[in-house]
């Protein structure tokens, strides 16, 4: 089973940029998760007959963040963004809103994992959404994999607006702080990894010069200094059917290329 995830910076734009459909027919996944969607359902134009799409969007601004996972087999089950149990526990909003309402999660569950596409909130370039990233999102967010992981193996995949260690962007030195490579954020995927959960990538490839995001500016992403801050995390107990991770450089469209995760199931 082969699995891809986008951030496509606006799903309309990159479909009328002719770049979507011809990647989904070359690799034929079974699932694709896609962030950044900037659209409602209504509004694409994507006619992919082979599979279903389920959307969930940002509900206050529209044209803003936004996920959907587009899949040949039909889920068992459906969650738009944090369940009430996890909500009760957890408070959210900051000062630019409640991320729940953003459409940055939507969960799949297949007979044998549950499937959740996240696209966690940017901690801004002032650092002033960090607060809500370090403290509020990614507790809960771990929370939720871990009430998934009692019911059955998780996969989840996404762009996490986060470089985790040095080898994934091209130049820590210079970030270091920066958002997307603050102590903070990074420390979120440490409890993720501290929890049992496993970043694919890094079973098969090892150091720098692996990125999934470029800046637009000083010809980025022709010169490869860019971040790896879209991921593939699944649960060990899943390890043993992982066949390939990988990351598709080659693929334009968005500032940000696809991830792809094969398994064996």
């Amino acid at each position: 089973m082969k699995l891809i995830s986008w951030n496509v910076n606006g799903i309309r734009s990159i479909h009328r940029k002719g770049e979507l459909v011809p990647f989904l027919e070359q690799v034929k996944p079974e699932i694709a998760c896609f962030q950044e969607t900037k659209a409602e359902e209504h509004q694409s134009e994507i006619d992919l007959p082979h599979y279903e799409e389920y959307w969930n969007s940002s509900k206050g601004r529209k044209g803003y963040a936004g996920t959907a996972i587009f899949t040949k087999t039909k889920p068992l089950s459906l969650i738009f963004g944090f369940p009430e149990e996890i909500l009760k526990k957890y408070e959210l909003k900051d000062g630019y809103g409640d991320p729940n309402e953003e459409g940055r999660l939507i969960t799949a569950e297949f007979e044998d994992f549950y499937l959740a596409n996240t696209y966690t909130p940017n901690a801004k370039p002032d650092l002033s959404r960090l607060t809500l990233r370090h403290k509020r999102w990614d507790p809960t967010f771990l929370a939720f994999l871990k009430l998934l992981e009692k019911k059955k193996p998780v996969v989840f995949c996404g762009d996490l607006n986060v470089a985790h260690t040095p080898d994934d962007l091209a130049n820590p030195k210079a970030n270091e702080g920066e958002h997307g490579f603050t102590k903070e954020e990074r420390e979120g995927i440490d409890r993720i990894i501290e929890a049992g959960f496993v970043d694919t990538f890094r079973i098969f490839t090892k150091g720098n010069g692996h990125y999934t995001w470029w800046t637009h500016f000083s010809n980025a992403r022709a010169r490869n200094v860019g971040w790896r801050i879209d991921y593939f995390f699944l649960s060990r107990a899943l390890l043993p059917h992982v066949r390939s991770a990988q990351i598709h450089r080659e693929v334009y469209g968005s500032d940000h290329c696809p991830i792809s995760l094969d398994l064996e199931i």
